[in-house]
Order: C-alpha cells, then structure tokens, then sequence
C-alpha cells in the first residue's frame, strides 16, 4: 500500500515538476531556447521571476478533476463525469477571479497556487464557460491544442478495480478531454494516456515500452470503429516508440521531428523522452522540454509517466 501511495504521489509531482520547468520556454523555438540557455538548452528551472517554478494549467486541470472523480467517490455516486465537470467549473471560476471562492465544490480551490492565472489554452478556456460542454460523439469544436492532455492522468490515476471495469479507463479520458476539445485525434490520445498512467501504477514491474504499447493497442481496438483517426494515431504514437529505441537520431533531433505541438504529437514526445531515458527523470525532462513546440505539455505528461 505503502508502494502505491509513493506511485501516486510522483505521478502527481512528476507532472507539476515537468510542467513549472516547461512553462518558462513554452512555444519557444529551439533557436530561440538555445540563445537564452546555451548549446544545450535549459537545463533546471529558470528562477528569475519568483523563489519558486509556477505550474500551469496543465497541473492545475489534472489536479481539480483528481478532487471531482474523487467526490463522485466519497458521494457513493457513479456518474463520475458529472463531478468531474462541476470540477472543471470551479478551476474556470479561478482563472476569472483573484478573491478566494465564497462556496467552494473542491478543497483544492483553497490553494493559491492551484488559482493562478496560468493557462495554457485559451480557447479552452473559452469552452469552459459555455452552459453545456461537448462529448466525445458531439464535439462542440475541434480542438486539437494539448491544453487538456493531462485530464487524462486523473482517469489513470482514478482506476482501481473495485470501482471501475478496465476497458472503461480510455472512454472516461476521452469525455473528459472531449469536454473542451473535440478533435478525435486529441482525446483518443487521452485515453492512451489515461491506459498508460494506470498500467504503470498497476503493473510497475513492466517496462514502459510494453506499457506504451499495450495502451496504444488496447486503445485502437476499443475505438477504431468509431472513429477512423484512431488507426492514424496509434500508427503515429508507435512511430515515436520506434524512433526513441532505433537510437538513429539524437534525443533533440527526435523531438524537433515529432512536433510536438497538438496533442497527439506532445503525447508522442512525451513518450518518446520517457524512452530515451527510461531510468532517469531529469533526462527525461530536460529531453521533453527542450524544443520548438509546446513545452510545459510535454514536460507534463513527461513527468507524470
């Protein structure tokens, strides 16, 4: 049990540490990286603007929708997703209002640093303040930023056998990405994220490329006949596999070449920076970091994994 908790809470804690040293060259150019940093890019957190390394709202989503499913729970409810987006909610109040909430749903809200003003996804934002959210078969847009990705963390996290059947893992990260980002691609990769995080806390002892690719599988095969973008994103995601254990290209090079810009592409690098330093987090991190696309993403799932 002891072993478990440990699990749980550096996945937690992998996740802001990847995101806070991300955030400071988020959509930075490789170039432009190298110019602030040196010849190897950043290299630990940039301190310049305060004592401490801010998380964004890749932490802060991954975090409130922890404390909704965990809610659901502790209510004896099991329509986890309806807590989840009261959940959502209360993290889109933070982001509007400085004041601490009058009537808080979550007891994270209390936290100051779980309110501040860092997200990463303005459009998601936006989606968050509509009356009714969208699903994975009515998408309200087509949204294919990564500013999401990490809900699907919390459904790892959240799976535990007595509460939740297996093959019901990847559809509840794909409603709960789907919320805000419609784009098939963007929450079928959360729920290769969502398969992933829960097969590393349930199966630790096997190594992360038989992790990455029983998600990728289990996730084609569950939606390939619902959605034909689910064949292109695991043949995506098992090219970065490949790429990572070839060892034909550096860990830079392999990054630029994954893009890392929409989600399925940050989910890609992250798994590919995981790969090419599977014993060794700093490695890992400093790899999901430092290149021309989205930053704190990548380090987020980076370090979560």
């Amino acid at each position: 049990m002891e072993k478990k908790l440990i699990a749980y809470r550096g996945c937690l804690l992998g996740m802001a540490a990847g995101d806070a040293m991300g955030y400071t060259i988020d959509g930075n150019t490789w170039e432009e990286i190298q110019e602030n940093y040196g010849p190897n890019g950043l290299l630990g957190y940039d301190l310049q603007e305060s004592e401490y390394a801010p998380i964004t709202s890749h932490t802060q989503i991954a975090a409130f929708l922890c404390n909704g499913l965990l809610i659901s729970v502790s209510r004896g409810k099991a329509d986890h997703l309806r807590y989840a987006k009261l959940a959502l909610r209360e993290w889109t109040r933070s982001q509007q209002f400085h004041r601490d909430p009058e009537d808080s749903y979550c007891w994270i809200s209390k936290l100051p640093a779980f309110r501040r003003r860092y997200c990463r996804d303005a459009r998601m934002l936006d989606m968050t303040r509509l009356e009714s959210y969208g699903s994975m078969r009515t998408p309200r847009n087509h949204n294919t930023a990564p500013g999401a990705i990490t809900a699907a963390v919390a459904a790892g996290m959240f799976y535990n056998p007595k509460r939740l059947e297996a093959e019901h893992i990847g559809p509840l990260a794909g409603e709960l990405i789907a919320l805000t980002h419609g784009d098939p691609e963007t929450f079928l990769s959360g729920a290769v994220l969502a398969y992933t995080i829960a097969g590393i806390l349930q199966e630790p002892e096997r190594s992360l490329q038989e992790q990455f690719m029983q998600a990728i599988a289990v996730m084609d095969g569950q939606f390939r006949s619902l959605f034909f973008q689910a064949e292109e994103l695991a043949s995506q995601l098992r090219r970065a596999v490949a790429l990572a254990k070839s060892g034909t290209v550096s860990p830079q090079e392999g990054m630029e070449e994954l893009g890392c810009t929409d989600a399925a592409q940050c989910l890609a690098g992250a798994m590919f920076a995981c790969l090419t330093s599977p014993d060794d987090f700093d490695n890992a991190i400093i790899t999901a970091v430092n290149h021309s696309g989205i930053s704190a993403a990548v380090g987020a799932v980076t370090g979560a994994i």
